[in-house]
């Protein structure tokens, strides 16, 4: 089979399509024939050896698929053979067939589109753990969500539609005139350093009672200024660190240099009545059993069409370079696949 390999770090074009021997499911495990593989920002970091959680390289990036059952390891359930499924992989996702626990790889109901289905589990479990979960806002509230043309934004912005929560977010301009049609009620430019006033004049000096901040660094505290009284920021992602060609552990340190670490200290967030919190999905490898209930219903809202999610591109194995630049150029507008097939 084949699998797109980083061999070192570095540009997108250090990774190069191989030929390995298909894996076979041990007990407890699955194996999928991949029809898809989600692209996402955790794999830029890894290529670029800023994430602290990934393989030592050489590797395989990927921590999403989907596709069809084709294989089962021992103790598990012979008729889930053929099925069509999405999975959840810690790294490996680029690959033609994957093995994974019987328990991270979902069914899915009948007539789901398997392209949808792979762009849900990493950024739909993200955004739901955001937005269910850790910072939840009742109909008619206001959530902030930066890079609401990303993968995660998107997901954002079509789960609180759902709920009847007003959304305001930031994406590059060329971008807003499709977010603004999505029925986002404001807005604004992702680079603009003083976004806080603006939120704060589109909901009436008010402010929101979520902000979902990516990028980290000095944005933080921004994103912190935007909240209401008993407003929640949520952080999940460390994006500022990696900027092209600079990327790297310089990077990494002014992104970090530039954390609020002092103006939001626990003192503050008791007199303001906030609160902070963060969400890193490659973190709940141990709780099977409850993002396995927001996958299952996260699949119910994608077979009902409450949710849909947006596909930016699709890209062969042999074009991975193209797709990690993309990303990391911040030039997509939903999410980006890989294809084995192709």
């Amino acid at each position: 089979m084949r699998q797109v390999w980083i061999r070192r770090r570095g540009e997108a074009s250090v990774m190069e399509v191989r030929q390995v021997a298909s894996p076979a499911p041990a007990r407890g495990q699955v194996r999928l024939r991949v029809a898809y593989a989600g692209v996402n920002f955790a794999d830029v970091m890894m290529r670029r050896g800023l994430y602290p959680d990934a393989p030592k390289l050489p590797a395989v990036a990927g921590y999403e698929v989907s596709g069809t059952i084709d294989a089962v390891g021992e103790g598990v359930d012979p008729s889930l053979l053929g099925r069509p499924a999405v999975a959840m992989c810690n790294f490996g996702g680029y690959s033609e067939q994957v093995c994974v626990p019987a328990a991270l790889a979902w069914p899915l109901p009948e007539g789901t589109d398997l392209r949808a289905a792979a762009a849900l589990t990493v950024n739909y479990l993200t955004a739901w753990q955001m937005v269910r979960v850790m910072a939840p806002v009742a109909p008619g509230g206001t959530v902030l969500v930066q890079s609401a043309a990303g993968g995660v934004g998107q997901a954002v912005v079509q789960l609180c539609a759902h709920a009847g929560v007003n959304v305001i977010g930031s994406a590059s301009p060329a971008k807003h005139d499709e977010l603004r049609a999505q029925g986002l009620a404001c807005v604004f430019d992702s680079r603009r350093p003083d976004y806080a006033k603006l939120v704060r004049e589109a909901t009436g000096g008010r402010g929101v009672e979520a902000a979902l901040e990516p990028r980290h660094g000095r944005w933080i505290l921004e994103s912190y200024n935007c909240l209401s009284a008993t407003g929640h920021l949520v952080l999940f992602g460390f994006s500022n660190a990696a900027v092209g060609k600079r990327s790297g552990t310089l990077s990494a340190l002014r992104t970090l240099a530039q954390v609020p670490w002092l103006a939001i200290n626990p003192i503050r967030l008791m007199n303001d009545n906030r609160s902070i919190g963060g969400v890193n999905l490659g973190r709940m490898w141990d709780e099977g059993a409850r993002t396995a209930g927001w996958m299952r219903a996260l699949l119910a809202l994608l077979a009902d069409g409450s949710i849909a999610p947006r596909i930016d591109a699709v890209f062969p194995f042999s074009e991975a370079a193209r797709a990690h630049e993309r990303l990391e150029g911040r030039v997509n507008f939903g999410k980006i696949l890989l294809e084995p097939g192709r």
